[in-house]
């Protein structure tokens, strides 16, 4: 999770967040406080990493690949949902709503306050 509130997680979870969004479903990412990155701003900002094209490419079906021939391959291993698209944050700490930055900042200021 990102200062901003985009979050950042495995391939599909974008996609996912969009068709919830377009359907009026909300979103609510689960996650530990200690995957929180304040120093990232944004998901613009993680660098995403690229898993093989074989894992893709290698892909059959009665012999046959079962992607088109010459085509560019990537695969990413994850995908960044722009906090637009989430309703809030749950975490082991508590529930944090937009705007997230703000939001994630006093909550972290509450748990440490209560110690």
């Amino acid at each position: 999770m990102t200062a901003n509130g985009d979050v950042v997680n495995k391939i599909g979870s974008y996609m996912l967040s969009l068709a919830a969004y377009a359907n009026h479903v909300p979103v609510y990412p689960v996650f530990p406080l200690t995957t929180y990155d304040a120093t990232t701003a944004s998901g613009a900002d993680v660098e995403i990493e690229e898993r093989p094209a074989q894992e893709l490419t290698a892909i059959q079906f009665e012999g046959e690949a079962v992607y088109p021939k010459g085509a560019k391959v990537r695969n990413p291993a994850f995908d960044v949902t722009p906090a637009e698209l989430i309703s809030a944050w749950v975490t082991d700490q508590g529930v944090v709503y937009p705007p997230f930055a703000q939001n994630m900042a006093q909550s972290i200021y509450n748990i440490k306050s209560s110690r």
